[in-house]
């Protein structure tokens, strides 16, 4: 198996351990769900006028758990999050021990970390004779490999010194003769509400309290809705796109110089081992099928420890697309020659042992692992981008189609050339080219790592990269990939370029005619093919265009009082700053003057974003379908929640017509630019509200 040494030729190798670190913290749907850090609680002086909090983390070794002020730019810091009932906290929680301090070279920041164990304490002032604090912790821990989230919650309960006191004058009381049976009536019906009120948190109206004083606004409407007509292809769609995403994405990897020089090499080696070429093809078919088990089986993985739910959540995270921004920037500095990014040869070296201590299918298998993880440096962003669009469409088996059609691009060829040798004397050498694809990849790379700081952007409403700083930014490097493709601009690993090809110039003339079509997007022009990626035309400053939809209301409770005063029905627009699909549907279908007029004139349209991080003003607590409780803290909490809770969706794009008592008066919309569709919907719900 000497053959198999040419899997872990890899050139350069920087220090892995950071590398890993990094993918781990910016990735964490790839951790493993293993608690790293286990809590302990205890009250102390209880029964004081002076109680305290004591919480103890103990810390798996290896492992190191950043601070509560931790510094921004680094990684996450741990935050507590106190509900207090009878009791008011005292400053902050306070650690029994210094923490560590470490210069970190990747984000450039001073990061602070326990390892071991570590005790917060919070100090409490008794402000009734019971009290209750509860308690919610959100942190994270990395070790060499990988992050994981930490949480913990706990509930603690308390007396205060009066309690005695308090309690010795109810029983005097109780010892007295009442004054009446309606006296004690009275008092019978207090207590029975006071349990009533204790409890009543549980139910689901009771959970809108601190949300809305119209109750049934938020209540339940999916049974309703069923009544209208829905597109049953609608789903299907979108795991079609996926599945073409995914394709594309195995297409792409496949020109890469970590799986081309693999292809010829590997089916030589098929042709070579076996006696006949019937057996050359079994092999090759098996390699092929291995490859896409094995990435199938990582979409799976990620949607089994996490669900669909919460990969929504993931894709339009603020904090994990700023990761995600991060770790695009390292891959593209990767790409142009700035290091070279592989995983440990420990493991590589680990899957050819494998290989030489298994025979047969086996064998075959971890050949096809060895493959997966010597092209990790490749694959990796197109892999990662890939499972972020997946997750954002809120459908379980998202990942697996999308992870299917990248292992079924990148499988074919080792099965097609097996079936038919002489065509790999027709496929072109490894050779300088390559490194110019990975350049290429490096530039577009740059571009999408934008979209995803874009997004954080949005949710926090830093307005640091506006509609027109961003098309300023893919101007530039989309120019400028137009004069690296003519050789204009060279990197470190080019070769000295004699005379630009026909397919090159083809390239550079594209990307050169791509940067000049967005100019007039610095005066507010739609550009209708990068709406996706684009900010909202709502951040530009200097807009010049007029055919531009945007919202009467952000907020539900206030958009059905607006629609009862104006008789309009009213369009719930349920979306997210970090959506794609809501751009696109923003761009190709709001702005179509036929559309534009329905929802200026005969609509109230309200438009909730999902991952608006800006603070409720009292966090509240309410109950999942499941009975699962959770703390909304944001608007982008509360309207997801609303959606969920509501209309049974976790996916955005999502339109629905309701009336000023927020019933469906059509069925749900989801992402299809479909002009005449979309005016049918909402023809539809405006003619049901007028009967």
């Amino acid at each position: 198996m000497a053959n198999l040494s040419n899997f872990t030729n890899l050139k350069h190798t920087i220090a892995m351990k950071k590398v890993l670190w990094i993918i781990g913290l910016l990735l964490p749907i790839f951790s493993y769900a293993a608690d790293v850090v286990s809590w302990s609680f205890k009250l102390i002086d209880d029964k004081t006028d002076h109680p305290s909090l004591e919480m103890k983390a103990d810390i798996a070794s290896g492992f190191h758990m950043f601070s509560i002020d931790n510094p921004p730019g680094g990684s996450n810091p741990l935050v507590f999050y106190f509900d207090t009932k009878g009791c008011k906290t005292v400053g902050e929680p306070v650690a029994n021990k210094p923490y560590h301090k470490e210069f970190d070279d990747i984000f450039e920041v001073d990061q602070h970390f326990y390892e071991g164990s570590v005790t917060f304490t919070q100090k409490l002032i008794p402000t009734d004779k019971d009290y209750t604090v509860e308690v919610e912790i959100q942190g994270q821990a990395c070790d060499d490999a990988g992050c994981h989230q930490v949480f913990a919650s706990h509930t603690f309960k308390g007396t205060s010194p009066v309690a005695a006191v308090e309690k010795e004058k109810e029983e005097e009381k109780a010892e007295e003769p009442k004054e009446s049976l309606h006296e004690e009536a009275e008092q019978l019906t207090e207590m029975t509400d006071s349990v009533q009120s204790s409890e009543a948190w549980m139910t689901p109206a009771a959970n809108l309290s601190g949300i809305t004083a119209h109750h049934n606004w938020w209540e339940n409407v999916e049974a309703e809705m069923m009544v209208f007509s829905h597109d049953p292809h609608q789903q299907t769609r979108s795991l079609w796109y996926i599945f073409i995403a995914g394709f594309v994405g195995g297409l792409i990897a496949l020109v890469t110089p970590c799986v081309w020089p693999m292809i010829p090499m590997t089916v030589s080696f098929f042709l070579k081992q076996n006696k006949t070429r019937k057996k050359s093809i079994a092999t090759a078919g098996v390699y092929g099928l291995s490859i896409i088990v094995i990435y199938v089986a990582l979409g799976i993985i990620v949607t089994v420890l996490f669900g669909a739910s919460a990969l929504n959540e993931l894709a339009t995270s603020a904090g994990f697309n700023i990761a995600f921004f991060i770790l695009l920037v390292i891959f593209a500095i990767s790409f142009m020659g700035g290091f070279e990014l592989t995983l440990p040869s420990s493991w590589t070296n680990k899957m050819d042992s494998k290989v030489d201590s298994t025979s047969g299918y086996v064998s075959i298998f971890f050949m096809a692992f060895t493959l997966a993880l010597v092209s990790f440096s490749c694959t990796g962003p197109i892999i990662g981008t890939l499972l972020v669009e997946a997750a954002a469409t809120s459908n379980f088996v998202s990942p697996a189609v999308g992870m299917g059609g990248f292992a079924l691009a990148l499988a074919l060829p080792f099965s097609i050339f097996a079936m038919f040798p002489t065509m790999l004397k027709a496929v072109p050498k490894s050779g300088g080219w390559m490194n110019t694809v990975k350049v290429v990849l490096g530039f577009l790379e740059l571009a999408l790592a934008l979209k995803f700081l874009s997004v954080a952007d949005l949710a926090y409403g830093w307005r640091v990269l506006d509609r027109e700083v961003f098309v300023a930014l893919w101007i530039v490097i989309f120019a400028l990939l137009g004069f690296y493709l003519l050789g204009k601009l060279t990197f470190p690993h080019d070769d000295k370029l004699e005379k630009v090809g026909l397919f090159r110039f083809c390239l550079a003339l594209i990307s050169l005619s791509f940067a000049v079509y967005m100019l007039p997007g610095l005066w507010g022009a739609p550009l209708k093919s990068i709406s996706a990626f684009t900010p909202p035309l709502s951040t530009q400053d200097f807009n010049l265009f007029d055919g531009e939809v945007t919202a009467q209301v952000d907020d539900y409770d206030e958009g059905l009082e607006i629609g009862k005063q104006l008789g309009k029905p009213i369009l719930l627009d349920f979306s997210g700053f970090g959506c794609v699909n809501c751009r696109k549907m923003e761009a190709a279908v709001w702005t179509n003057p036929d559309v534009k007029k329905m929802l200026d004139e005969d609509f109230v349209l309200v438009t909730l974003m999902v991952d608006d991080k800006t603070p409720l003003p009292e966090p509240v607590k309410v109950a999942e379908k499941d009975g699962t409780i959770r703390t909304l803290r944001t608007y982008g909490d509360k309207w997801s929640f609303l959606q969920r809770s509501k209309f049974g969706s976790n996916s955005q794009p999502f339109y629905v017509v309701v009336n000023d008592e927020g019933k469906p008066l059509t069925s749900s919309y989801g992402y299809k630019e479909d002009v005449p569709g979309y005016i049918e919907f909402l023809t539809g719900g405006l003619n049901n509200f007028k009967k």
